[in-house]
């Protein structure tokens, strides 16, 4: 079809999430098409990426910087730090702007099925910056899975000795969403997270 330089990049892209095979083979027809605009640019900014971005010593968020950009913020709240599986979580929750505190990733979940343990986690500096005084809150902002509420449950505990105050993301009735599509886990979430209208 084109060679075996353009079936390496094709299965490369088909690598990526959200691009199959046929999406792939799309995307590398527009790279191509136009190498000095498209293709060679996005090779410089890989290489730059590959060679810059770190996870941050305090957090765990990627960037060029340590800390991150987030953590060096001075407007951010310090006393608030908020509790997620991955650096997408917090890159969402970023784009949202719904949170001025800070973050910590722990990089999974517990898991007894896939054999995760809590020493596979960057749950020790959590710890550690709880410990060193100055949060109040630390926010779980987990998923709701059997994983998620495991590892809810087992920070809570490993939490309280330090006083702060644990609270988790509300989950239920997304908005927008109609009850009849739901599955039962969401519903009963959502009905014991009512609160007064």
């Amino acid at each position: 079809m084109g060679g075996p330089e353009v079936e390496r990049l094709i299965g490369l892209l088909a690598k990526l999430p959200g691009l199959g095979p046929r999406s792939a083979r799309r995307a590398a027809l527009r790279l191509l098409q136009q190498p000095e605009t498209r293709m060679l640019p996005l090779a410089a900014a890989l290489a730059e990426a590959a060679r810059a971005v770190r996870p941050c010593g305090q957090c765990g968020n990627l960037d060029s910087r340590d800390p991150c950009s987030i953590c060096a913020d001075p407007h951010r709240d310090r006393s608030v730090v908020c509790v997620v599986e991955g650096v997408g979580d917090l890159w969402a929750l970023e784009r949202a702007h719904v949170h001025q505190g800070l973050y910590h990733v722990l990089g999974g979940t517990l898991s007894a099925l896939a054999g995760t343990r809590p020493e596979d986690l960057n749950i020790a500096p959590l710890l550690a910056r709880v410990a060193d005084g100055g949060v109040a809150e630390v926010i779980l902002a987990l998923g709701a899975t059997v994983d998620g509420a495991t590892t809810a449950h087992w920070l809570t505990d490993r939490l309280k000795p330090f006083g702060v105050i644990v609270s988790r993301v509300a989950q239920g009735v997304p908005i927008g969403g109609a009850l009849d599509v739901l599955d039962d886990g969401t519903l009963a979430a959502a009905l014991r997270a009512r609160r007064p209208f």
